[in-house]
């Protein structure tokens, strides 16, 4: 063969190796595009709903960093799994942060190992929100619940996980030195703080439905007949409302101070309740003062806690911020156990107006209710943290922001006092805490009652006392169907500092009466308004609000789900 022939041969066989090669690649790329059906696609799915998101750059980011996982996105549901599954590997991150600052920190004060021992509780609450929140959201749309309570309840969750981050930064807020130790877990906390902001602005894109959405109840809950000044749902018969107001339920263990029962304290029959109960305990506490400090934690659930009388079971303490306390930890009773129960107990805080925030009692349980219930402190007396409330016949009195938190809260047919505060002090009835516009909190006070104490009413004038004002960026507060002393100022709310959240808060007032509803003379903020339409007042009836017709009929409590 001449050299000719071999450079030409030479010349095929480069050629031919040089098209395999090309065909090889070309069939490589069609399996691969066939397994991801496009890398270009998933990507345009992610990036359409992070969109939606106050941090959508952070949101998209975030999932990328994943690219096995982001590729094989085809879905908004995928979406928001996955975000879900990465905020809950940065909670783990952040819980062993502070665990390790725990015991390695020197020279930490007892309030700020008390606010760390407050950040390892809030954190890992939020673990088994976010898992509960992908198990309902991979079951979404789900036949056993309607679409709108399967919102609310993913809506519910993710809302509970931001606050929890909020509530452990919060807890180093007191001092100067305090605010110095926050920086170590200011990043960690934010981060996931706008991790779940993203995650729940895009399940609310998701699962979007009219908040007004009809029950499928026929309304029956919402008929209502009036007895010895309390409104039952129509359907509760006559025998059953003398057992629910007698309070007739068999106790599974009695407390007794003077030990005729199982247990002296309340403490300790709580420790002996089952855990992750499906079934109602029931706690009788009889008449007497308990001096403790009580915590039912998230394991101990469908708790009640049944007194002989608001006058005569008290459970009573005194911690407070100035001993050294957190707001989080100074609670008298503290309830995280969900479908929590309680009728005809005082819980009390007496530390008294100079100690600053001192709790009764704190609620994070969700779908917990208080039937004839007294909530006594000054500042800070009753703290509803999060999660969905219901507070039905009950007294709550205190000085500054005595109602507060960032629950979803509907205090009904209740009577709300301001005392008498220290000198120089005004009065605050609420200091709402929602910090995200998604979040599904508020306090709702309908068919109330707000006056003064026999101990205010002859000095109110000394004492500026307000519906509320602003804790953070969105507060929320509606106030409907109530009567209002002249206890309130004309202007109705007060800032919290300076300009700060009033544009952006949610202050409503709808067919309130008294000398203090007139509204003519109410704050002039963008985010204030007076509500004039049913229709625009519905979505904070307890029906809407907190999925009342779900779970309220369970309490054996009565209640009105509308307007």
């Amino acid at each position: 063969m001449t050299n000719i022939n071999k450079k030409k041969l030479m010349s095929l066989l480069a050629l031919l190796i040089a098209t395999l090669v090309v065909v090889a690649v070309v069939v490589a790329r069609s399996n691969n595009a066939e397994a991801f059906p496009s890398q270009s696609q998933s990507h345009a799915i992610i990036k359409k709903a992070c969109s939606t998101t106050l941090y959508p750059q952070l949101c998209f980011s975030t999932i990328a960093s994943k690219p096995a996982l982001a590729n094989k996105v085809s879905t908004h549901k995928d979406v928001i799994d996955l975000s879900l599954n990465v905020t809950t590997e940065i909670v783990h991150r952040n819980y062993f942060t502070v665990h390790k600052l725990l015991l390695t920190k020197k020279g930490l004060t007892k309030r700020q190992k008390t606010a760390l021992h407050d950040c390892l509780e809030t954190i890992d609450e939020t673990l088994d929100e976010l898992h509960k929140a992908k198990a309902d959201l991979r079951d979404y749309p789900s036949k056993s619940k309607s679409l709108s309570r399967h919102a609310q309840d993913l809506n519910t969750l993710i809302s509970s996980a931001i606050t929890n981050q909020v509530t452990c930064l919060d807890g180093f807020s007191h001092d100067k030195a305090d605010k110095r130790f926050r920086k170590y877990l200011e990043a960690g906390q934010l981060h996931v703080e706008h991790l779940c902001s993203n995650a729940l602005a895009m399940t609310n894109n998701l699962t979007h439905t009219p908040l007004n959405e009809k029950n499928n109840n026929n309304n029956r809950n919402l008929m209502e007949e009036e007895e010895d000044g309390i409104k039952w749902p129509g359907w509760i018969s006559t025998a059953d409302r003398r057992l629910l107001q007698t309070g007739a339920v068999t106790p599974d263990v009695v407390v007794a101070a003077d030990g005729s029962g199982n247990f002296r304290t309340v403490s300790a029959a709580v420790a002996a309740a089952p855990e992750q109960s499906s079934k109602r305990y029931v706690i009788k506490i009889k008449a007497g003062v308990y001096r403790e400090n009580v915590d039912v934690p998230k394991k101990k659930t469908n708790i009640m806690f049944l007194g002989d009388g608001r006058t005569k079971t008290i459970i009573t303490a005194s911690r407070n911020v100035a001993d050294g306390s957190t707001t989080f930890s100074s609670a008298t009773v503290a309830v995280v156990g969900e479908r929590f129960l309680a009728r005809d107990i005082t819980f009390e805080n007496t530390a008294g107006a100079s100690k600053h925030q001192a709790v009764a009692l704190r609620v994070g349980a969700d779908l917990s209710a208080f039937y004839l219930c007294d909530f006594l402190a000054y500042q800070d007396t009753l703290y509803v943290h999060s999660n969905r409330q219901f507070i039905v016949n009950c007294l709550i009195a205190g000085t500054v922001d005595f109602i507060f938190g960032n629950s979803a809260v509907v205090i009904q047919n209740s009577d709300i006092h301001a005392r008498r505060p220290n000198a120089g002090q005004k009065n605050m009835v609420t200091a709402q805490g929602r910090v995200d516009p998604n979040q599904n909190t508020g306090i709702v006070i309908q068919k109330s009652r707000i006056g003064a104490t026999a101990e205010l009413e002859p000095v109110k004038k000394n004492f500026p006392t307000f519906l509320g004002r602003p804790w953070k960026e969105y507060s929320r507060t509606v106030i409907m169907q109530s009567t209002i002393s002249d206890v309130i100022d004309p202007a109705g709310w007060h800032q919290w500092d300076g300009n700060f959240a009033l544009n952006t808060l949610t202050y409503r007032e709808y067919h309130n009466t008294g000398a203090g509803a007139p509204t003519s003379g109410r704050v002039k903020w963008k985010g204030f308004k007076v509500i004039t339409s049913a229709t625009e007042a519905q979505p904070f009836t307890p029906a809407n609000f907190i999925a009342g017709s779900a779970w309220l009929p369970s309490t054996g409590f009565p209640f009105s789900l509308g307007l």
